[in-house]
């Protein structure tokens, strides 16, 4: 095969109906757009139009949806606590609850809770008293030989 002997595939490339250019065409004059009206002038922006009621995309809100009683939890990762642990900002021989958390300075408020998530990894043994722990989380602390109290949440 040549470059010169390159071709669509049948059907691919459909010509351009070529509009208003005289009565021969079959799309001359109006060019198919019928008479007056504001669809056949140029600048036509009817898009969410509803003859004069409020459009729909007005009608919505634009922000989305926030749940006005969600809870909102404190994120404290295992990597920082293990960090705080060897600064000597927590004590393991203690159990480490919420209060002592924000204590030593892991998370500025506790909000409606602190969860504790598996991110990074925790070597030392503690004993934790948390609203929430992900399962990767709780799983991370038992391998590391320590223990986790998870809170249960309220049902919603």
């Amino acid at each position: 095969m040549k470059l010169n002997e390159l071709r669509d595939n049948e059907g691919a490339a459909k010509k351009q109906k070529r509009v208003a250019r005289g009565p021969g065409s079959g799309k001359g004059k109006t060019a198919g757009r019928g008479i007056k009206g504001q669809k056949s002038r140029s600048g036509v922006a009817i898009g969410g139009y509803e003859g004069g009621q409020m459009p729909l995309y007005r009608r919505l809100p634009k922000r989305g949806f926030n749940k006005p009683n969600r809870k909102e939890y404190a994120v404290v990762n295992l990597g920082l606590i293990e960090k705080f642990i060897g600064l000597g900002k927590l004590d393991v021989k203690a159990e480490i609850t919420e209060d002592v958390l924000v204590a030593a300075g892991l998370t500025s408020h506790k909000r409606d809770g602190i969860r504790v998530l598996n991110k990074g990894e925790i070597k030392t043994a503690v004993k934790l008293n948390v609203t929430g722990a992900s399962a990767s989380a709780v799983e991370a602390i038992q391998k590391a030989g320590g223990s986790i109290t998870v809170k249960a949440a309220a049902a919603e």
